[in-house]
This record gives structure tokens, C-alpha cells and sequence, in this order.
């Protein structure tokens, strides 16, 4: 299972690790990854993902995760997050 969001595409980032004397190691910076169950509106199931906690606050603010879907790029999401999407926007076309 490879350290990436599903939703937002955050993955690892590498850097140094500065010793007080400037030694300079690598090292790997992982995003804070949470197994999380998100609710679909539009669909009435739920979702398990594994999603970074800047992004369950992001999608907390846009109003959901249909919310969050319907405004992202495709581009930046999983595989699993663009069929989500895609189901759920033909959803919410169906209903309109």
C-alpha cells in the first residue's frame, strides 16, 4: 500500500536530516495518513479511505465528501476516488 492520499494525491516528500555540526542525511517526511470512513450523500453508502488529515479537514469544509469530489480535479485522485466521483455526479445529475 503505497503512502499516498486518495483524495488529495499527498505522497512523500525527502529532505535532510541538519546535524548541529551540518552533516547532512536523508531522510523521508510521510503525510499523516488516517483510515477513515466517509458517508455519501448522494449515494446513502459508506466509504473507507485512506485520506490525510489535512484532507478530512478539507473535506469537512467543503460540506462532505460528494462536496469535496465534485470540486477536485481528477487528475489529483485515486483511482477508487474517480469512480467515486464519477458515480456521484451521475447521481446527482439523475436527481436534477
Amino acid at each position: 500500500m503505497s503512502r499516498v492520499c486518495e483524495l488529495t494525491g499527498k505522497g512523500v516528500m525527502t529532505g535532510n536530516n541538519v546535524s548541529h555540526a551540518n552533516n547532512k542525511t536523508r531522510r523521508r517526511f510521510l503525510p499523516n495518513l488516517c483510515q477513515v470512513t466517509l458517508i455519501s450523500d448522494a449515494l446513502g453508502q459508506r466509504f473507507r479511505l485512506r485520506v490525510s488529515a489535512h484532507a478530512l479537514r478539507s473535506v469537512e469544509h467543503r460540506g462532505g465528501l460528494d462536496a469535496f469530489l465534485l470540486k477536485s480535479d481528477e487528475n489529483e485522485l485515486s483511482m477508487r476516488a474517480r469512480l467515486l466521483r464519477r458515480q456521484i455526479a451521475k447521481k446527482t445529475a439523475e436527481a436534477a
